[in-house]
């Protein structure tokens, strides 16, 4: 197997951060020009959704492909052809005539993410020494953070501003010098299994776009409907079908023995819920302000910031003292910290709530993702050996990914069981009818983070073993 190549960290840093920031933001970027796109291209309410849903469903799938195919043709290359993806995805967004040719671009822009994020995180790991990895992934989250905070910023002050179009056009000549630059100056390297699990590949995919597809359709069509159930028993038995194949095959597209490790697992499963909650819980405090406030897209973006942005400033520090104290006590006061915060938002939202009620728990919340998203990352890839960062970093994003999505679908069911968008009252009924569920999930998550060990000692990458996990000495 080849050896990578150690590009300088600051140059991988910049290239990574950059790509990564252009994909979360695109995750979101199209939310607040849905009513303009309605109207220029004579949309309807199903294919506006497809607009966003098309995206998250692409990324969602294809981040396990993704990873696999850096593993085995190179990351560095795999890296810049996402870019690639991207940019011609959001070239074709940008000139689309129709809202099919839209939601046709927004999936491909999808699949360039899938490349792009796995592999950002895989490449930066590898550039860092070891004793700067945490505050380095503490600033990768931080960028993440941004993109996703900025996203419906950007795109109600581009919308309101210029037009529409330009929510994809400024991707491409990010997308022309980031390309190059990370073909050039990036360093390149390989898993430790060359080959490519077909397979596992398409079970995986046969597995996720139906599980996919039902949640995301769920809000929509109902829990109950034929669409729905069918979807997910199909993703289900999909997924079985493809935990076989892993089991058994000699290089697995996900290992399964990276569950054996409770590093892996709790950290996954507190990372799950995260998303789960409070992407479930924005998607709703977003249209809060816009429906029964009356601010623009923009204005609610902007109200939303001093809770999204706040991992720019967090997570570093966050990560820097994951390699001191471990993942466990950061990310257990971080969950408990955003589950306080919603439970709160929860109790004092009304039509009249003034914004100064809201900002402190906003905050708090803020700060709670902050201290998970670092410590997570950190601790997934010390879980595993470092050649096999990239298989886990595609397998904790598809998790997380699919967190975020059932939140979202599992909160707006009790959202419409409590109240509706017939007034502003109603909508108001149910927000306080849906945060609490993410809320409880939350706390569920404090939980499931004291599982992870204080400590973890990674082996060298050389050997064969798997990560031990050892308590931190007393005083250390």
């Amino acid at each position: 197997m080849r050896q990578p190549r150690h590009p300088h960290p600051v140059v991988t840093f910049v290239l990574v951060s950059v790509g990564l920031f252009m994909v979360t933001l695109d995750n979101l970027v199209v939310s607040t020009a849905l009513p303009v796109i309605r109207v220029d291209l004579d949309a309807t309410l199903e294919q506006l959704e497809w607009t966003v849903n098309a995206y998250t469903l692409a990324y969602a799938v294809f981040l396990l492909f993704g990873a696999a195919l850096g593993d085995r043709f190179g990351r560095r290359r795999m890296f810049t052809f996402g870019i690639a993806l991207f940019t011609i995805g959001s070239a074709a967004a940008a000139i689309a005539p129709s809202v099919d040719t839209l939601v046709a671009a927004r999936a491909l822009q999808g699949f360039g993410a899938a490349f792009v994020t796995p592999l950002s995180l895989t490449l930066l790991s590898e550039a860092v020494p070891d004793g700067k990895r945490g505050i380095a992934i503490g600033a990768w989250s931080g960028v993440a953070g941004l993109g996703v905070a900025m996203g419906p910023v950007v795109g109600g002050a581009i919308t309101e501003g210029i037009a529409w179009q330009w929510i994809f056009w400024v991707n491409v000549p990010i997308g022309l010098v980031v390309a190059p630059l990370a073909a050039r100056l990036l360093g390149e390297s390989y898993g430790p299994d060359r080959g490519l699990d077909p397979p596992g590949l398409l079970l995986a995919i046969a597995g996720l776009f139906p599980l996919t597809f039902g949640v995301v359709r769920a809000s929509a069509l109902g829990w109950g409907s034929a669409t729905v159930v069918t979807s997910l028993a199909l993703g289900t038995l999909m997924l079985v079908a493809f935990l076989v194949v892993e089991h058994r095959t000699r290089e697995p597209l996900l290992p399964l023995r990276f569950f054996r490790s409770r590093a892996f697992s709790a950290t996954n499963a507190a990372s799950f819920v995260m998303f789960f909650g409070i992407f479930g819980s924005i998607f709703f405090l977003s249209q809060f302000f816009v429906t029964v406030q009356g601010f623009t897209p923009l204005q609610a973006g902007l109200r939303i910031l001093p809770w999204t942005i706040m991992p720019i400033f967090v997570a570093p520090i966050a990560g820097l003292l994951s390699d001191k104290i471990g993942a466990r006590p950061l990310m257990a006061l971080g969950l408990a910290l955003q589950a306080a915060a919603v439970f709160r938002i929860a109790h004092v939202t009304a039509v009249d709530t003034s914004y100064s009620e809201l900002v402190p728990a906003f905050i708090a919340a803020g700060m709670g993702m902050s201290l998970v998203f670092a410590p997570s990352a950190n601790a997934v890839l010390a879980s595993v050996r470092a050649v096999e960062a990239g298989k886990a970093s595609g397998a904790t994003n598809t998790i997380r990914e699919l967190g975020g999505v059932a939140g979202v679908a599992v909160l707006a069911s009790v959202f419409a069981a409590a109240g509706g968008y017939a007034s502003p009252q109603d909508y108001v009924d149910g927000l306080r009818g849906a945060l609490p569920v993410g809320g409880a999930v939350l706390a569920a998550g404090a939980l499931i983070a004291l599982l992870i060990p204080r400590h973890l000692v990674a082996q060298p990458s050389a050997t064969g073993a798997s990560t031990s996990e050892a308590p931190v000495p007393s005083g250390a």
